[in-house]
Order: structure tokens, then C-alpha cells, then sequence
């Protein structure tokens, strides 16, 4: 089995308080954030794991949260240089921060700049009052435009994150929060539908939630208005400017490796002709404690030939344009007839498109991606 590409993902799990959609590993502070604890904690976890991805260069790296902002720009510089110490970064690494309005002034942002951060990731989620209300964000509309002005000022490559289908949400809500984001004319969008997650505030408390055919309007919209700014839809939720793909997030649809450290972090890396997953302990002060045993790791284990077949395609079947069929061995290791059954059922329910050259969702599939992964469930 060929070892794919290799990132890294580091994870910084603060945040200022839990917004009550979230279903990410994070926890809201209650004092100040623990750096210097956390960021030798790090250090001694991407050192015990260097033997397991053995000086194998790494393509993107991407911090993530949390609200990664919470960390200072000495912080983010410490660990950048530690991190370059120990892997081998490539030249044109692609290095985000994932940042959320409110955590940041252009100081900072400059700091993360200087450190080697040359893409930033901004938590907008709306940019009226009334549904940052309900979401629970800590900033607000004013606050929210200012991090953009920043980041585009002092980085440049900037993803603007925003959720549609909120709680009392109309599809002219939807046209004037995209409007005021395609005025920024940022590299990169991110729109992704509010889903009722298990264990979230939400859950508890169920919004009213638009009804689906303001949902289908607001989608139809959303297609419509990112491909008249010049936008290619990519992936399922991700939209982008001609190059200017997360290039991190595409390795991980196309099944590539990555190392995740931080609390909570999740792994998939090939070795050894297998393909293993580990998740490291998720409460901080465990982690720290378990790092500096350099047992930072919870559980590892080895996908079997079915799960292997599985994940490939929940990850592969949220690109647009699909993949090229010769992908799956390649990554997987195993023939394109072990999930022959499973093609042909997609394609029959009209979900899949495929021929010599590529496996692609139709429209259709897109629309109904989960019922689409789920055809390739193990029996």
C-alpha cells in the first residue's frame, strides 16, 4: 500500500464559553488559558509520535479548536518553531489557525503572521445580531466584520465560516449575511446547514428550525450566489475561489494521513501495509499528565477490509467532483469489487455517477449524502 500525502493536526481545546449547536471536543474556560502547560504537553506528544510517521514530510497543518485565537501570538510562534523542529514542513505548507471574532485585534493576527500562519479560518456563523444571539456567540455584527477587515489586511488567505437554516432564519436573512461576506471577497467559504446534534444544548432545548422547502430555497440560493461570484462548490459545505481549496481538508476527503496531538485529537495514519486510528485522552489536565508519560495516547486500532471500504467513501463522496476509481486501492489497498455491491445500489437509486474515469455523487446524491454513505455501511 502506497502511504498517501501526510498532515498534521493540532488541536487547542478552549474556547470562551460552549456555543450550543457545538458538538466539537472544547470547553469553555474558566480562567486563563494554561500555554506554557499545554504547549510542552504538545511538544512531548509530536515527539512520542514521530516514530509512527517517520520523518515522512507534511503538506498542510491546520490548528484547530476550540478557539484556537484564545492562544497568544508567542504561543502560536512557540509552537510553530517546536513543531518545525521535530517534522518536516514542506516549503508551501498550507498553515491554518481557526479564529473566532471577539479572541483577536490586528496585533495578534500580525504575531500569528509573523509566527508562519498563512491561512486563517474565521468563525463568523451570521453577521445579524439577532441570530448571533441565538447561537450563542461571543461577538457581535461590528465585531464580527472588524476580524474580517483584519485577517484580509494582514494574511490575506481568509475562510469565512457561516451556518444557514437557523433558528427563525429567512431565506432574505441568508441573501444579505452572503451578500455582506462576498464583499470581502474572501478565498474561501464554508457554509454549513445547523443540524440538531446529540448532547448539544440544542438537543435539549430544540429551536424552530425553517421548514425543508425554506431549507431547499436557502440551498438553491447559496448555489446560485457562490457560483455568480466565482466560487467552485468543492465539497459538500466548502466553496472556494480558483485555487484556493483547503488543501488540509482535502487530504482528509481523499483518505490521506494525518497526525492529530492535542486533547482529543483523532489520527489516521498507514503503516506497515494498515491503516491505524488513535485517539489521544480528551480532558486537558489527563492529557497533559498522560503527555508528559509520553502516553498521550487513549486507544489504538486497525480498521478492518470492511471498515476501510466505509470510511474511504464517507470521506471520498463529499467532494463534488468525486474521485478516480484507481483512488480506492490506492488508498485502501483493496480491489474497487469489494464494494461493487455498494456502487451498483447507488447507482441504481440514482446517487452515483460512475464510469472508467471517476465515482462522483449526482446531484441527487449530494442532496441525500447521508443516505449515500450509508449504502457503504458494513454489513
Amino acid at each position: 500500500m502506497n502511504r498517501p500525502p501526510l498532515s498534521l493536526y493540532i488541536h487547542l481545546p478552549w474556547c470562551v464559553k460552549k456555543c450550543p449547536y457545538c458538538d466539537f471536543y472544547s470547553h469553555a474556560i474558566s480562567s486563563a488559558v494554561p500555554e506554557e502547560k499545554y504547549l510542552t504537553a504538545l511538544e512531548q506528544d509530536l515527539t512520542a509520535s514521530l516514530p509512527l510517521i517517520e520523518g515522512r514530510p507534511v503538506s498542510t497543518l491546520f490548528i484547530g479548536g476550540g478557539t484556537p485565537s484564545l492562544f497568544s501570538g508567542q504561543a502560536i510562534n512557540r509552537l510553530l518553531h517546536s513543531t518545525r523542529q521535530r517534522v518536516s514542513l514542506a516549503p508551501d505548507a498550507e498553515i491554518t489557525l481557526e479564529a473566532n471574532p471577539g479572541t483577536f485585534d490586528a496585533e495578534k493576527i500580525k504575531a500569528y503572521r509573523d509566527a508562519g500562519i498563512n491561512r486563517l479560518s474565521i468563525g463568523i456563523q451570521s453577521f445579524n445580531p439577532r441570530h448571533l444571539q441565538t447561537l450563542g456567540r461571543i461577538h457581535d455584527a461590528a465585531q464580527a466584520k472588524k476580524a474580517v477587515e483584519i485577517a484580509l489586511e494582514n494574511i490575506g488567505n481568509v475562510n469565512l465560516d457561516l451556518m444557514y437554516a437557523l433558528p427563525n432564519q429567512t431565506t432574505d436573512d441568508l441573501d444579505a449575511d452572503l451578500n455582506i461576506a462576498f464583499s470581502y471577497h474572501p478565498a474561501h467559504l464554508s457554509l454549513y446547514q445547523l443540524t440538531i446534534e446529540q448532547h448539544t444544548w440544542f438537543a435539549f432545548n430544540p429551536p424552530d428550525l425553517p421548514d425543508e422547502d425554506t431549507v431547499a430555497d436557502m440551498q438553491d440560493l447559496i448555489e446560485a450566489k457562490t457560483a455568480q461570484a466565482g466560487y467552485e462548490h468543492y465539497e459538500i459545505s466548502a466553496y472556494a475561489k480558483p485555487g484556493r481549496q483547503c488543501r488540509h481538508n482535502i487530504n482528509y476527503w481523499l483518505f490521506g494521513d494525518y497526525l492529530g496531538i492535542g486533547a482529543g485529537a483523532h489520527s489516521k495514519i498507514t503503516i506497515g501495509g494498515k491503516v491505524i486510528r488513535q485517539t489521544r485522552h480528551d480532558q486537558p489536565p489527563l492529557y497533559m499528565q498522560q503527555a508528559a508519560k509520553n502516553q498521550a495516547v487513549h486507544k489504538t486500532f486497525t480498521l478492518s477490509h470492511e471498515d476501510l471500504g466505509f470510511e474511504f467513501m464517507m470521506n471520498a463522496l463529499r467532494l463534488t467532483q468525486g474521485f478516480s476509481p484507481g483512488l480506492f486501492e490506492e488508498r485502501t489497498a483493496l480491489p474497487l469489487d469489494t464494494i461493487a455491491f455498494h456502487l451498483e445500489q447507488a447507482q441504481k437509486r440514482g446517487l452515483l455517477y460512475r464510469d472508467d474515469t471517476v465515482i462522483r455523487p449526482t446531484e441527487k446524491g449530494l442532496l441525500f449524502l447521508n443516505d449515500l454513505q450509508q449504502i457503504f455501511l458494513p454489513a
